[in-house]
Parts: structure tokens; C-alpha cells; sequence
């Protein structure tokens, strides 16, 4: 096979014109038939394909599609980039990758770096409480911007996530079915608006079964769950009394560091009337059934999200102008039954 070494080459060999070309490479479909299969032809008979990033330095907008989440030392927000960034490139789009690390300055940083490069537009899981909405409302005016998971309300073309309430009222349903209330143990200050939308929403779930919401918030900063789990849990079984056996944590590695407690306290965990507690969580993160035992949680759809995510951004750049009102669409959660609980 012949090998190709720029577009200039790559026109005389197919007998296509260099403009023709661009033209094709920023969409197929601009371009006649007949000359789309000449192109396409050629490009099964020789070795070469565009540099799509700077084939694009001359327009607008390049090819990138810029990815910004809050922390991808977390498992659960690993998982959805790397989910996106699978999407993107399956659907011709160079995607770059960014964390926040929990620091809203850094959060603006970027946004600040991906203005300068013009990309085609943003996937974008903000902070949360602690984003500065201003400066995130003026870069979604300047650069096509699709929320999800973390919604800040008002802002970018579109939020895509789960249902928190799915999630919540799942878990509470099953607790309370197949033994006793589940008491919610949460974090005081919370990481991200998801969770103060459970725990609104176990207070919910308990009302409406006739039974008293019981909360546990437990101290702690930042995004080191499992550390954070850990302490509160030991707190919360070292004092005089045992909670009642079900215990419902606000995210897996809450319950992950949890779990790491009641093992340190000789208190056995799972289904069975022998055992001391059950616990359950949400999110379904990737180690989730790894933990000894193995977690009963409720999970997200990361392949929905995921797709509908990037295919509304990508309408929003094929239209050229934005898509009109603003549309949410959040995702019911699954309940994953395992040891715990």
C-alpha cells in the first residue's frame, strides 16, 4: 500500500481537489455522491489519514471535544470519561481530558485553557456548591456546553444524569421489605449537589412509608470518601448503642470505608438474621463487588448517559446555534442486589 504523507499528496493520488477534500474530511455528506465514494475509494487504496487537528486550526472550531470532571481519582467519574472519551473518538471527535481535583479555581483554569482552543464544544461535570457560576455561565455562552451528572441549574445546553430520587427510593423500598428501616449515613458537607438531592429524597422515601427519617452526618472535607466512611462508621459503632441493622450509605465508597470499620470492630456484615448489620449504598462503583462483602448498591446507566451526553452536544454543534430551551433528562438508577444486604 502506497503510503500517503499529506493531503496535498492525497489529492493528486485520488484526483480530488484540496478544498473538495477538507471539505469531505468536516463532513462526508457536504460533498456529491459520486465524489464521496471517489474519496472514500482512494482512501481504502492508500495509507493515509488527516490530521484532523490541524486540518482545523484554519476554521472556528477544531475537531476536540473538551472533557472536564470534578475528581478522576474517583472511580465513578474514571469510568465516565473513559465511557466519553470511547464515544468521541468513535464518533470522529478528538477528546481531551481534564479534572478539577475538587479545587474550583483549578475548574475555572481549565475552562479558561479550553476557551483558547477553541473546541468544538465541552462535556462538563461541574464541582457543584462550590463552582463559580458566574464564570461557568459566561464560558457556556462562548462555547457549546452539555452538563452532566453534577447539574448546576440554568447552565450549557443541556443536563444529562441519573435520578437521584430512582436511586434512593430503590434502596429504601428493599431495606425496608426484607428487614429493618435503614438509617442514611452521609457526609455533613457534601462533595457534590447529588448528594443533597438523596438525602432529600430518603427523607421522602421514609415519609411516605410512615416511618422516621434517621440521618447520621458525619465530619469531613473534600473527596477522600473511603477515609472519611471509615472514621464516621468507627464513631457511629464504637458508641452504646448498635444502630438498627440496615444502614443506607449516600455513595459506595462511603459504604466501602464503612465496611473497612465494622471488619476492624469484629461486626459482621450481610443478609442473614445471624449477622450484625446490613449495608447498602449507591452508584455502583467499579469495586463495589470486589468489597468483603460483596455491596449491595443501586447503580447507574454510564451507557446511556454517556451516549445521550455526547450525542446532544454533537446536535448542538451540527446545528451551529443552540438547540432552544434548556433540557434535563435524568436516568433511572438499577438496584444491584449482592452479600451486604
Amino acid at each position: 500500500m502506497t503510503k500517503i504523507k499529506n493531503m496535498d499528496e492525497f489529492a493528486l493520488a485520488s484526483g480530488v481537489s484540496r478544498p473538495t477534500l477538507s471539505k469531505y474530511f468536516h463532513d462526508p455528506k457536504s460533498v456529491r455522491k459520486s465524489t464521496r465514494e471517489k474519496i472514500e475509494s482512494a482512501l481504502d487504496l492508500y495509507d493515509y489519514r488527516p490530521n484532523l487537528y490541524a486540518m482545523n486550526q484554519n476554521r472556528k472550531l477544531t475537531k476536540t471535544i473538551g472533557i472536564v470532571v470534578p475528581h478522576l481519582a474517583d472511580p465513578f467519574f474514571n469510568e465516565m470519561a473513559r465511557t466519553l472519551e470511547l464515544r468521541c473518538m468513535e464518533a470522529g471527535f478528538s477528546p481531551s481530558l481534564y479534572s478539577a481535583y475538587g479545587d474550583p479555581e483549578q475548574e475555572i483554569n481549565i475552562l479558561d485553557s479550553l476557551r483558547s482552543l477553541k473546541p468544538a464544544g465541552v462535556l462538563f461535570a461541574p464541582l457543584g456548591e462550590s463552582s463559580n457560576r458566574s464564570q461557568i455561565e459566561k464560558f457556556c455562552k462562548q462555547v457549546p456546553t452539555v452538563l452532566f451528572d453534577s447539574d448546576i441549574e440554568g447552565l450549557g445546553e443541556a443536563f444529562i444524569g441519573s435520578d437521584n430520587d430512582s436511586f434512593i427510593f430503590q434502596s429504601v423500598e428493599y431495606l425496608v421489605r426484607t428487614g429493618a428501616p435503614p438509617l442514611f449515613f452521609e457526609m455533613e458537607t457534601p462533595a457534590n449537589p447529588n448528594a443533597q438531592r438523596r438525602h432529600d429524597a430518603f427523607i421522602r422515601s421514609m415519609e411516605q412509608l410512615s416511618l422516621e427519617p434517621e440521618i447520621v452526618q458525619i465530619p469531613g472535607t473534600g473527596w477522600n470518601f473511603e477515609e472519611i466512611g471509615l472514621r464516621g462508621a468507627h464513631d457511629l459503632l464504637s458508641g452504646p448503642d448498635l444502630p438498627e441493622k440496615s444502614i443506607l450509605c449516600s455513595n459506595d465508597r462511603l459504604a466501602l470505608g464503612f465496611l473497612a470499620a465494622a471488619f476492624q470492630l469484629n461486626l459482621t456484615v450481610g443478609r442473614l438474621p445471624s449477622h450484625h448489620l446490613r449495608v447498602a449504598s449507591n452508584d455502583d462503583h467499579p469495586y463495589s463487588k470486589y468489597a468483603c462483602p460483596s455491596l449491595t448498591t443501586v447503580a447507574h446507566d454510564y451507557h446511556a448517559v454517556a451516549t445521550l451526553t455526547l450525542q446532544t452536544l454533537i446536535d448542538r454543534i451540527n446545528n451551529g446555534q443552540s438547540l432552544g430551551e434548556r433540557k434535563e433528562t435524568r436516568f433511572q438508577a438499577r438496584l444491584v442486589l449482592r452479600d451486604s444486604a
